[in-house]
């Protein structure tokens, strides 16, 4: 059985060094907007789950930067393979249009334009083969962890 939930990890390379980390330190020697992807975890989907539920929770500190969750089903992904994944929040915001149909609203992203050390969680839904977590956009501050439970 696979684990539950796992830590996202990062490869950073500083010079001639790279290192594996959970979190990641906007570094005092960039001068524009940083991107990272992280390692890619096996999905719901590679495991063949039949529900797709997953959780994704993510913890910053002073951070400024986009933060979001892409999942592919190719089992040898590409870079053109990967796209972003609509996270709602757990608390279910639902919408309901003029024929009834009654949808989750959510984000695909979640964007702070403003030092902000804050938790949040969000959950998806999909058989996804692969995911990874993407920090874009990112300025200053540190991403503490991203966590995915499926």
């Amino acid at each position: 059985m696979p684990a539950l939930s796992q830590n996202l990890t990062f490869k950073i390379t500083n010079g001639n060094t790279t290192t594996n980390t959970v979190a990641v330190n906007y570094p005092n020697t960039a001068t524009t907007a940083l991107i990272y992807n992280s390692e890619r975890i096996k999905g719901d989907g590679y495991f063949g789950g039949s529900d797709g539920l997953h959780t994704v929770f993510w913890s910053v500190s002073e951070f400024i930067g986009t933060l979001e969750v892409q999942a592919t089903l190719a089992s040898e992904p590409v870079e053109a393979d990967w796209t972003t994944v609509k996270l709602t929040e757990p608390s279910n915001n639902f919408t309901i249009d003029t024929t009834g149909l009654v949808t989750a609203t959510g984000v695909g992203s979640t964007r702070y334009t403003t030092v902000t050390t804050t938790s949040k969680s969000y959950n998806f839904t999909g058989n996804f083969v692969w995911l990874r977590g993407r920090i874009s956009e990112f300025t200053q501050g540190v991403m503490n962890s991203i966590n995915i439970n499926r």
